[in-house]
């Protein structure tokens, strides 16, 4: 059964403010040394695809492979300043958030676990493993390895990396300043939604710039 949190009278769950040019601009600089700009094109087979002029973002050309390159290392910079004993972090991924996290942890030189469930990706994991994390293969599924994740960490004093985060936010918004900025008059952005992450950050680039 879940539990239902229930509010004071006539009080409002208010979500955190999403992050405004100059917080931006503040992450995009810290960022550039370890995430250089992607680059942006635009195809003429997608154009003759959709019939309209369509720009993809490369976000395959960080060091991951992946956007979530972005949101690890500005979600450690943030962690180093409110947390600067920090032993070491712990999360559950099935991969690319780890890697991003291997990554962060290498760059703050901080120790790593991931938990990933049995079954998964073996490229993935090799390439957590290359980033310095230890790799620890746990339950039949995601939710199997984050809950172990947690029941270590907490045990172990480590801190628990999250998947969605205010900083994670942050450092993806760079990503769409950087797509915002190249090109203009942009009518219509897609946005894949998992955590959402990518969503939010787009919406406060959107309005950034």
């Amino acid at each position: 059964m879940n539990a239902v949190t229930q509010l004071p009278s006539g009080a409002s769950r208010s979500a955190p403010a999403l992050p405004d040019r100059a917080a931006i601009e503040s992450a995009a600089e810290f960022l550039r040394a370890i995430v250089p700009p992607t680059p942006q094109y635009r195809w003429p087979q997608m154009a003759q695809a959709f019939g309209t002029e369509v720009w993809l973002k490369h976000e395959n050309h960080t060091p991951i492979g992946a956007f979530k390159a972005r949101s690890a290392c500005m979600y450690f910079q943030k962690l180093m300043q409110r947390e600067p004993g920090c032993p070491g972090v712990i999360t559950a991924t099935r991969g690319n958030h780890g890697q991003a996290v291997a990554l962060a942890a290498q760059r703050f030189n901080l120790p790593a676990t991931i938990y990933v469930p049995r079954g998964n990706s073996l490229e993935k994991n090799n390439a957590m493993r290359a980033l310095g994390a230890r790799l620890v293969e746990h339950g039949d599924d995601f939710q199997e390895a984050r809950e172990e994740a947690i029941r270590v960490g907490t045990r172990d004093g480590l801190h628990m990396v999250p998947a969605f985060h205010q900083d994670i936010v942050l450092g993806v918004s760079t990503y769409w300043a950087e797509l915002f900025r190249s090109v203009a008059d942009l009518d219509v952005v897609y946005v894949p939604i998992g955590q959402g992450s990518g969503a939010c950050a787009a919406a406060a680039a959107r309005n950034a710039y």
